[in-house]
């Protein structure tokens, strides 16, 4: 994780002369956000406008001046860039704003790095401390340079990386080499559990909440199963899955609430929580979650989508929920062609809710139970639900 002492940042992004200064603008705050739940302030951010990063050191020459004589100036601990760094840029990087005579060391993440740092500091079970740290391992292997402090855990130090050499390096790339291995057959071990638990699970219909990360699916699993499961307005504050078993009118299902999504997730996180996304892959339906109020909420739709396709679940009966309706202004809410206009777009159903304020809530719950009782069919078709107890009693 971050070390403690961390507090002061700078953002950088890049993009092309056709991305607008509105989802520039938008991607830094999400950063600032990610940056914030890992402790972190930004105090300033910098765009460079190009066509393709810089081979060596992401942004051009003089940017990279400007953004080292303002880090110098406010003695700022860290640079955050807002896509994914490679190795030799990297290490270009941490050498251009380290100059020897300096005591005060700058360290240089990328989004990915920050994302499975927060992901550290969020994970509960041994499942996902496991899928997080091989993912954090897999991530380091070709990037270690002298500046790095996430291996003093494994490694016992106390946090002083100052004289360590080339040796010492290859030390560390042995030790993760080593974890790599160790975690993978940690892992298996847990895969294999969640199989047999999961065959266990094949005669119930399974629904599983997805979203961008953020849009209120915890609120709405504790609302849905009267779950106890940590909402906060933050990202990531969901890392491992919840399964609860609930009932609306008298059939069964079981609920389960996975990690968010997010624009750039790194791509060895899902590799990781490939265990864990099997939640969402074998479910029966999916709830898609969306914060409507989101100036951007569809462009985080689609980023959903595409990693529901990316991980085998894009083929699954979905239905889309808009949520914090609370939010908006009543001229924004014509519920029939935002309805029509996502339907064009594939949806099965589209609901409008507030969670927080409890807006819709039952409409929501009926809905549910319509695509649940189809579902449930499919399982026992001989099943006989009389209307009035499907109707009446949604709890």
């Amino acid at each position: 994780m971050m070390d403690q002492v961390v507090k002061k940042a700078v953002l950088v992004a890049l993009a092309d002369s056709k991305v607008k200064n509105e989802e520039i603008n938008e991607h830094l705050d999400e950063l600032a956000f990610l940056a914030e739940t890992a402790g972190i302030i930004a105090i300033n951010r910098y765009v460079q406008r190009l066509p393709h990063p810089d081979v060596r050191t992401f942004v051009g020459k003089g940017k990279l001046e400007e953004i080292k004589q303002f880090a110098f100036s406010k003695d700022i601990q860290t640079i955050l860039f807002d896509d994914d760094l490679s190795p030799s840029q990297l290490r270009n990087l941490e050498k251009e704003l380290n100059p020897g005579d300096r005591e005060q060391k700058i360290r240089v993440y990328d989004r990915s790095l920050l994302i499975l740092d927060i992901f550290l500091m969020r994970a509960q079970t041994a499942q996902a401390r496991t899928q997080v740290e091989l993912a954090m391992n897999q991530y380091l292997l070709p990037r270690l340079t002298r500046m790095w402090t996430h291996l003093e855990r494994q490694r016992g130090g106390t946090g002083s990386r100052g004289g360590a050499g080339e040796k010492e390096i290859e030390t560390d790339r042995r030790m993760i080499k080593n974890q790599i291995s160790v975690l993978k057959e940690e892992l298996k071990k847990i895969d294999k559990q969640r199989i047999t638990q999961r065959k266990s699970r094949n005669n119930i219909v399974r629904v599983s909440l997805v979203g961008y990360t953020n849009v209120g699916k915890s609120t709405i699993m504790n609302l849905l199963a009267k779950a106890d499961v940590k909402a906060e307005n933050k990202l990531f504050a969901t890392v491992d899955a919840t399964v609860r078993k609930m009932v609306i009118g008298d059939i069964p299902f079981l609920l389960s609430d996975t990690v968010g999504f997010i624009r750039k997730l790194p791509h060895h996180l899902i590799e990781s929580f490939k265990s864990t996304l099997d939640e969402v892959r074998e479910a029966d339906l999916l709830l898609h979650v969306a914060d409507m109020a989101h100036p951007f909420h569809d462009n985080h739709i689609q980023v959903v989508k595409q990693t529901l396709a990316e991980i085998g679940a894009g083929n699954i009966t979905t239905i889309l929920v808009l949520n914090k309706i609370d939010l908006l202004q009543q001229d924004q809410l014509d519920f029939e062609s935002i309805k029509g206009r996502y339907r064009e777009l594939g949806f099965d159903e589209v609901v409008f809710i507030s969670a927080i304020s409890k807006e819709n809530i039952q409409t929501f719950k009926q809905v549910i139970f319509d695509a649940v009782r189809k579902k449930h069919l499919h399982i026992y078709p001989n099943y006989i639900q009389s209307e009035a107890t499907a109707y009446l009693n949604l709890g």
